[in-house]
């Protein structure tokens, strides 16, 4: 009886244990208006259809989406202030919210796996989750939680066609997302994920995780902020670690399944915000993934 009223009474003073502070995000552009849970296209791109081009998800902390094309990016959503703003926002603010603390689209993923984007690996080369005999995005809010996820199916890869599933999760009160990426598969593949990086950013690379820190060439955004961003992972699980122009890639040992967890801040929050700070926050937590 006693441990039961001590729960309560975390949950009563800490507000943890039924509130979700979580969101979802999924509509097509032409009605924005009515919410989705699942959309699909046999040709794999809903880029320019969908409302911040795939789905999105949040927590007080970070928004995040997923592009539905041959990319198949994991962009952000940055904010300033704790809240959930992607039901009114739609990804992009207008200028009068950006200018009363509202967040907006500072990071830009390009071309690149973005943060934590998940692609395979054929021993060569990087192979994209394209072209594909279909692609599936749905949304899900449950419990104190909210994911996303990405099927793509009959991706062409070493002289067979495998189906991958990807899988983001945020979690009330807790500033990193999950990122799952499963092979539907008889044979395991060789994943790649990583994190992009632009010119004259502040970089830290660890054996378990790698971090950015600095402007982004964005111009979506009324102003521009310096922006963190960080993948951690295990390193038992990667066999080898790539440096391009633009992103640090890892690649996977053979399986069916792997598991990173990324996270972000910016220069204008009150708390982890400048990059001593994001490296002190990072180095805490990847010592728990």
């Amino acid at each position: 009886m006693r441990l039961i009223i001590v729960i309560i009474a975390i949950c009563i003073n800490f507000n943890i244990c039924a509130q979700n502070n979580t969101d979802v995000s999924l509509f097509f552009k032409k009605d924005s208006t009515k919410l989705l849970n699942e959309v699909n296209s046999n040709e794999g791109d809903l880029f320019n259809e969908l409302g911040h081009h795939g789905p999105a998800i949040e927590n007080e902390w970070l928004g995040f989406r997923i592009y539905f094309n041959k990319l198949a990016a994991i962009d952000i959503y940055s904010k300033t202030n704790k809240g959930l703003e992607l039901g009114k926002a739609k990804w992009y603010p207008n200028a009068e919210q950006q200018k009363n603390g509202w967040g907006a689209d500072y990071y830009k993923a390009g071309n690149t796996v973005g943060l934590g984007g998940v692609r395979l690996w054929d021993g060569e080369k990087v192979v994209p989750l394209n072209p594909v005999s279909k692609r599936s995005a749905r949304v899900v809010k449950e419990g104190t939680t909210s994911y996303m996820e990405m099927f793509s199916e009959g991706v062409p890869y070493k002289n067979t066609k495998v189906d991958v599933l990807v899988r983001v999760t945020v979690f009330s009160g807790v500033r990193k997302a999950k990122v799952e990426a499963f092979a539907l598969t008889s044979e395991p593949v060789q994943f790649v994920t990583g994190i992009n990086h632009h010119p004259n950013q502040k970089v830290k690379k660890e054996f378990n995780y790698f971090i950015t820190w600095g402007l982004h060439p964005e111009d979506v955004a009324l102003e521009k902020i310096e922006i963190g961003a960080a993948i951690m992972f295990n390193p038992n699980n990667f066999i080898k670690k790539i440096e391009k122009e633009d992103e640090y890639l890892l690649i996977s040992k053979p399986t069916k399944r792997i598991e990173s967890w990324i996270t972000s801040a910016n220069g204008k929050e009150g708390d982890v915000n400048n990059f001593e700070r994001f490296v002190k926050y990072v180095e805490k937590e990847s010592k728990f993934n």
